[in-house]
């Protein structure tokens, strides 16, 4: 059955909100938000002492979004703050962070590696490639439409 590229444009929106949609059902079973996710996510990709800026720029979220849910965590003792350069915030994982990380997000990450083992390592890299590929024309077709006035920021 082939599909025309409308549909094909459809099923690739919808699979893509199927797996947002995955994750968010993950948040609601660890009992937390998507921002919180992303926060704990991007500390074991990016290091303990990492900057909001840079857990901003990994989980593409509003800064607004992870300022929030930065300070919801410090408060609730799973982070600690302390000053970088300027203005510059690092975040640190106290222990109850630590074992947080390790009874719910951790778990996570070992179910996507699961994933990526059950896929032939050639089809994993055209996977990614490809994605990566349509992400950039995406965003060269979105620039264009933000020339034209189309696309109001």
């Amino acid at each position: 059955m082939t599909l025309h590229l409308a549909q094909k444009q459809n099923e690739f929106n919808r699979l893509n909100k199927a797996i947002s949609e995955l994750y968010h059902d993950i948040c609601l079973r660890i009992g937390i938000s998507d921002s919180v996710f992303d926060i704990f996510y991007a500390i074991i990709a990016l290091g303990d002492g990492c900057c909001q800026k840079d857990i901003c720029n990994y989980a593409f979220t509003s800064k607004q979004t992870i300022h929030s849910s930065i300070h919801k965590l410090e408060k609730e003792g799973f982070i600690t703050l302390k000053s970088g350069k300027g203005r510059e915030m690092h975040i640190f994982l106290t222990p109850k962070g630590e074992c947080f990380i390790e009874k719910n997000i951790a778990p996570v990450i070992v179910m996507e590696n699961q994933t990526c083992l059950q896929m032939n390592p050639k089809e994993l890299d055209t996977l990614l490639l490809l994605t990566n590929q349509y992400l950039e024309c995406l965003r060269t077709q979105a620039n264009e439409l933000t020339i034209q006035g189309e696309l109001k920021k």
